[in-house]
């Protein structure tokens, strides 16, 4: 038995200090913590600061921040540096009061609070370490006079607190002082200083310090730009749990930048960061799944992440899901819930949001105030000289999208953007030719119209073509009207599937050929193009192209009934009786 321990007499304090410290020395916390009581009753500073660590690492006793806070404060009182840098990182992180149970990550620059920072106590603690010359204190000090409320900030003082703290050998400091470098305004002045503190930030293994010095060197800013040590710093940065590293490290990864690529690696390091909160790497995972590569896309994974994102304002992933819900990729069509999400997007600055949004009313949905918010967006970038957007307020004051139809001042919009942007030019063109806005001119109108057809505008070929069928605004040209009606067809254009058959049915200034004809026919049909489901149940009945068939040739003018052709019943009516009439001439 240890009879120092079972006797210390009320008046040996000191003692009792003494021989908390070999006990502690020892590791024999449970049998040091009476007799640092005892030195702390009797007032000694240091035993208050050591009982105050009891209580809040749960030492011995149960953990009691209350308890902790009441022996530190009595010991900073006494002027214990330590026992005031420790009080000040309490208040500093929200743990002076009421809330969470323990320190959590007390370093600066983390982010991390439990509860509301009280930046005012905080500073009058550090400050008095600081001025004692506490190098944890000074630099916890500079963190404050950046970071704390405003009317408390004074970044000079902030600055001045980290490079006396950094020259102690504070790692903190360093970074706090790198950080303030990176606000001069001649930031090539201290390019070297600031690199140089970053690295023994690094080196102490402070996980912003390495993302930082992983993006300098990445894109060689102040030091040589080399990849492979980029990414070997955001590797670093990544497995010590920093967001933006592990979202860069992924990314290297999934790219082969600067390393070996590892796609499933990659990915892996993105989904990390992404479920900590990063929205740039969950953006990045659902782009992942939305594209495919050695697998199928998979649209419902990829609107997972996507939503991650933009529920973060991540302003393409929400461009990105409102376009998912448009098509009903991964999630059900909702055209209301993309309105709000490309919303979002054009909220946050996405110019093709703002088109998308656009585009989506002209359709008929939004609201009116989606209608009002997005003809500003485009006025305003119009009114700053943007052309694409001065096409865009064009559109919204010749379709009435959020403020009151004017053709003549859509017309003077659209004339802004036709020098460069093609639509622009068939939306001119068209107007000119239809009289919109101005006295009809069909010859300058088929003018801009060529412009955007030469650059291959489906829509544009098309009108073009139509133009050059009928001779307006120029002479009649219908080899040329076949052509163009041919190459927007080969582009998808059901309408010009459909020109082409009946161009090529006979009639026309060109070679008939009906079995080429009943096959675009057939083309425009199956995507439910009403006229031709209409001749090509006429040439099936009629026997037009070489090839006879009754049940086909019903089915396909029933289809066309069905979408309110009436000029196809008179065809069913008589479908009983084609086969005595003999083939004769057909026209569209």
């Amino acid at each position: 038995m240890d009879l120092f321990s079972q006797f210390i007499p009320p008046f040996s304090a000191s003692a009792a200090l003494r021989r908390a410290r070999v006990l502690l020395s020892r590791g024999d916390d449970k049998r040091a913590f009476p007799h640092l009581v005892r030195a702390a009753r009797a007032g000694i500073a240091e035993a208050e600061y050591r009982v105050g660590r009891c209580y809040l690492e749960a030492k011995v006793v149960p953990p009691s921040r209350p308890q902790s806070v009441r022996w530190l404060e009595r010991a900073a009182k006494q002027n214990h540096t330590e026992a005031q840098t420790l009080l000040a990182t309490l208040f500093l992180h929200g743990l002076a009061g009421g809330g969470a149970s323990g320190l959590q990550d007390a370093g600066l620059f983390s982010g991390t609070t439990a509860n509301e920072p009280d930046f005012s106590n905080a500073e009058i603690w550090a400050r008095k370490a600081a001025e004692a010359g506490s190098p944890d204190s000074q630099a916890l000090l500079g963190y404050i006079l950046t970071s704390g409320p405003e009317t408390m900030r004074d970044l000079e003082q902030a600055k001045s607190w980290y490079k006396r703290s950094a020259e102690a050998g504070c790692a903190q400091a360093h970074l706090g002082y790198a950080l303030a470098l990176a606000r001069a305004e001649r930031i090539s002045d201290v390019q070297g200083e600031l690199v140089t503190h970053l690295r023994q930030a690094a080196e102490h293994g402070l996980a912003l310090a390495l993302f930082l010095l992983g993006t300098i060197t990445a894109r060689g800013v102040g030091v040589p730009q080399d990849l492979a040590l980029a990414a070997t710093y955001y590797r670093q940065a990544a497995e010590k749990g920093h967001q933006g590293g592990q979202a860069r490290w992924g990314f290297a990864l999934l790219k082969g930048i600067g390393i070996p690529r590892n796609a499933q690696e990659g990915e892996s390091w993105l989904r990390r960061a992404a479920l900590s909160g990063d929205a740039e790497a969950a953006a990045l995972v659902g782009d992942l799944y939305a594209t495919g590569g050695d697998l199928p896309p998979n649209y419902a994974e990829a609107a997972m992440w996507f939503r991650r994102a933009a529920d973060t304002g991540h302003r393409g992933a929400a461009r990105a899901l409102g376009m998912m819900y448009l098509t009903g990729a991964g999630v059900p069509r909702d055209q209301s819930e993309a309105a709000r999400l490309l919303r979002i997007s054009a909220e946050g600055g996405n110019g093709n949001a703002v088109v998308d949004l656009g585009n989506l009313l002209l359709r008929g949905h939004g609201d009116d105030q989606d209608s009002a918010r997005t003809r500003a967006w485009f006025e305003q970038a119009a009114a700053a000289g943007d052309p694409i957007a001065a096409f865009n307020f064009g559109v919204c004051l010749a379709e009435g999208v959020g403020v009151d139809r004017n053709d003549t001042q859509a017309l003077e919009w659209l004339r802004k953007a036709a020098d460069t942007v093609v639509n622009a030019q068939y939306w001119y063109g068209r107007m000119l030719a239809e009289g919109r806005g101005a006295v009809p001119d069909p010859t300058t109108g088929r003018i801009w119209i060529s412009k955007a057809a030469e650059v291959g505008m489906t829509e544009a070929m098309v009108l073009l073509a139509d133009m050059m069928l009928e001779g307006r605004g120029g002479p009649r040209d219908h080899a040329g009207a076949l052509s163009l009606f041919q190459r927007a067809a080969e582009q998808g254009h059901v309408g010009a599937m459909f020109a082409v058959g009946a161009m090529l049915g006979g009639g026309h200034d060109v070679p008939t050929d009906r079995p080429a004809a009943q096959q675009w026919f057939r083309d425009a049909a199956d995507r439910d193009h009403p006229h031709a489901q209409m001749m090509l149940g006429r040439y099936l009945a009629r026997n037009l192209a070489g090839e006879r068939n009754l049940p086909q040739a019903r089915t396909w003018l029933e289809r066309a009934v069905a979408q309110g052709l009436d000029e196809a019943k008179k065809d069913l009516a008589d479908l009983d009786a084609i086969d005595a009439v003999p083939p004769q001439g057909v026209s569209a």
